[in-house]
């Protein structure tokens, strides 16, 4: 750095700190920690519906989708932390997503449009996670009730009430305890639901108009499964020096993605095939009979960890939004817990939840609004600003490879997400005409 001198988390002194970077950011964690934090992120109940896009895609497609998102993303992630570690060496920390596009790009690309877009889905995950958190509870209530009549929205306010406590935590660091018990989750409801498939037959389904766009929402669905969109809040999280950690961070995190990804949509595929519904536990379920195909038990299981887990997914991806909720309202010259700053978060962090729960109630679609997040929020966030970045920033030659790799995955990614977002906009405005507010599904 020169003669600048850092502070002991890697940030340059002398520069202004704001609160959310204070208290929200602290960078105090491990390589571990930063490997519970992505698995978190990344290894989340959405994988359940992996069943449900293969049913668009069929066996080589399905297979060859989730090939590429995992290779994909493995290398956009690792881009990213290079690019974040070479300007930590050069004396500027991002702690931010929309701090590095700020820098790389200009001012008005991290105000107007990476800023807003990771708001939006930061806080769609979170409403998303509600709605099936509240799903995954009205499951376990109908095998102890199974005639009970508390409807599904009253599930997603029981499940908002746990999160409103949750998002109480002070920091990304914090959560590092919780994280690893999501990681055991993962693995847990992963393995349940891949011992409970019964193997029958299966077709790749519909029309041809439904076919065409159901590809290109299963590729979004897919990215989803896949997407982060928060790497940098991640990264902000370890102690300085941070060169390596990330990496052994995501290696980790791959390690279950690979085991619990390939699991579940190959075994749920081969059991369901067309007949895969968005949230594979659903199919343990015999409509005709009304009866599970399995012991409640196991039903019982599956979504107690699902629900466990989904806490747990929600209050990470509540982070970057704790973060200018803090920055904006708190004060970094007074103490963390100083009543100063706890009203304010208190207040702040309470009204999102709420907010969140209460469009999690009114809109019962968990799927489909999975895939408009995948195609609108995750594409970009991780398919093509990482590899943009690592352009701009390290400038490689025209004639390598490593440009024209990059290059490439950029614009690939780019028109694959405005079809796959006019794709999943068709199914929500198909499946909205099937659903009323705070419907109980």
């Amino acid at each position: 750095m020169g003669e600048e001198e850092r502070s002991g988390d890697g940030r340059k002194t002398g520069e202004e700190v704001d609160a959310g970077a204070l208290f929200v950011l602290k960078s105090k964690g491990t390589w571990w920690h930063c490997g519970f934090h992505l698995t978190t992120s990344i290894v989340a109940p959405p994988l359940l519906s992996l069943p449900y896009a293969f049913k668009f895609l069929g066996w080589a497609a399905g297979i060859s989708c989730l090939v590429g998102g995992a290779a994909v993303t493995f290398y956009s992630y690792t881009l990213l932390s290079l690019t974040l570690q070479h300007h930590a060496s050069l004396g500027h920390r991002y702690l931010r997503f929309r701090d590095m596009a700020h820098h790389i790009l200009g001012p008005k690309w991290g105000t107007y449009y990476v800023g807003p877009i990771q708001m939006a889905v930061c806080y769609g995950v979170v409403i998303a996670n509600t709605l099936l958190g509240g799903q995954c509870l009205k499951a376990i209530y109908l095998i102890m009730e199974p005639n009970g009549e508390m409807k599904l929205f009253e599930f997603v306010i029981l499940f908002g009430g746990l999160l409103l406590v949750l998002a109480q935590i002070p920091s990304f660091h914090s959560l590092r305890h919780i994280n690893f018990f999501s990681l055991v989750l993962c693995l847990l409801y992963s393995a349940l639901a891949a011992a409970a498939s019964i193997i029958i037959d299966y077709a790749i389904v519909g029309d041809k108009e439904t076919k065409v766009f159901g590809i290109f929402n299963a590729m979004a669905i897919i990215a989803t499964t896949y997407g982060n969109g928060i790497i940098p809040e991640i990264q902000a999280t370890l102690a300085a020096p941070v060169k390596g950690k990330m990496f052994k961070g995501l290696c980790m995190c791959y390690t279950v993605v690979i085991v619990t990804f390939f699991t579940v949509a190959i075994s749920g595929y081969w059991a369901f095939g067309n007949k895969a519904n968005g949230l594979i536990f659903t199919n343990f379920l015999n409509p005709e009979t009304n009866h599970y195909l399995v012991p409640t038990w196991f039903i019982f299981l599956i979504n107690l960890f699902t629900v466990l887990q989904l806490s747990a997914v929600a209050v990470v991806y509540l982070q970057p939004i704790n973060d200018i909720l803090e920055s904006a309202l708190g004060d970094p010259t007074k103490k963390e817990f100083s009543i100063r700053n706890v009203i304010p978060r208190l207040a702040a962090r309470s009204l999102f939840v709420v907010v969140a729960t209460i469009f999690a109630a009114m809109l019962p679609f968990f799927g489909d609004v999975n895939s408009l997040l995948g195609a609108f929020g995750f594409m970009p966030l991780d398919f093509v600003l990482p590899v943009v970045f690592f352009n701009f920033t390290f400038k490689p030659s025209k004639k390598s490879f490593i440009f024209w790799i990059n290059t490439i995955i950029a614009v690939l990614f780019s028109c694959l997400g405005v079809i796959a977002m006019v794709a999943a906009v068709r199914q929500i405005v198909l499946d909205a005409k099937t659903y009323k507010l705070f419907a109980d599904v």
